[in-house]
């Protein structure tokens, strides 16, 4: 696919959720308080895990750019992607203050891929292919961007009773965490099928990481040992 093409793997309704909320996407206290609150531990637990410094990232999905920026800081070189153009613009507008160098660009990972295959020491994409039609091609391009012996991390939502009552009644309905209709439980992954996509997609799965949530203390955590609803997946691909 040349850039100049309508991209296909893409779901106007789950673009226009979040050009809708664009403009509070740096607001800590905004309906992306989860993303702010999570933004540490998942960047943290990426820079452990593949030494970003000096590395070229490739963020897959990056909205207003959060990650983008958590990376850069740690000396990464970072390609953020996405397809809405009103949280690319926040980003934009954001990287001016921040004076971060952030490249970033309104396209899917099936064109960054073809442009760039095999570029990038690192790739992300993270709370994004719960919101794709086809997300084992969006895996599928994560593979043909990373360079041979790289990592890419994925995270989205496991698909069971708990996450539903978790994920969609609690946050959005009781908690008021998200807004109403972020999510939905079909689009859901199991990390058993997220696994087959990469495999299929020619890499290997290193590591799988959960996180929780804890309501009293409001404070989230990775966990090991629980995957039942938040996930996070390090794939690696082989030399």
């Amino acid at each position: 696919m040349n850039s100049a093409e309508k991209p296909s793997n893409v779901d106007s309704s789950e673009i226009a959720k979040f050009e809708a909320l664009a403009s509070r996407w740096w607001d800590p206290e905004s309906e992306f308080k989860p993303l702010h609150d999570i933004n540490p531990l998942r960047a943290n637990w990426i820079d452990e895990k593949a030494g970003v410094a000096g590395k070229k990232v490739a963020d897959i999905g990056c909205g207003g750019g959060l990650l983008c920026e958590a990376l850069t800081q740690r000396g990464a070189q970072l390609t953020g992607i996405d397809m809405g153009e009103a949280p690319l613009a926040v980003a934009r507008l954001h990287q001016l203050e921040s004076g971060l160098e952030i490249d970033y660009r309104q396209m899917t990972a099936e064109q960054l891929a073809e442009l760039e295959p095999e570029s990038f020491d690192v790739v992300t994409c993270l709370e994004m292919l719960e919101h794709v039609p086809d997300p084992a091609a969006v895996i599928q391009a994560c593979a043909r961007l990373v360079k041979p012996g790289g990592h890419v991390f994925f995270s989205t939502i496991n698909r069971n009773p708990k996450s539903y009552l978790f994920a969609i009644i609690g946050a959005e309905y009781v908690l008021n965490m998200l807004p109403r209709g972020t999510h939905e439980y079909n689009k859901f992954i199991k990390p058993s099928e997220m696994g087959q996509w990469v495999r299929a997609a020619g890499m290997e799965v290193e590591e799988l990481m959960g996180m929780t949530y804890n309501p009293l203390t409001k404070r989230y955590k990775l966990t090991p040992h629980d995957v039942q609803v938040n996930y996070l997946m390090r794939v690696s691909k082989p030399q």
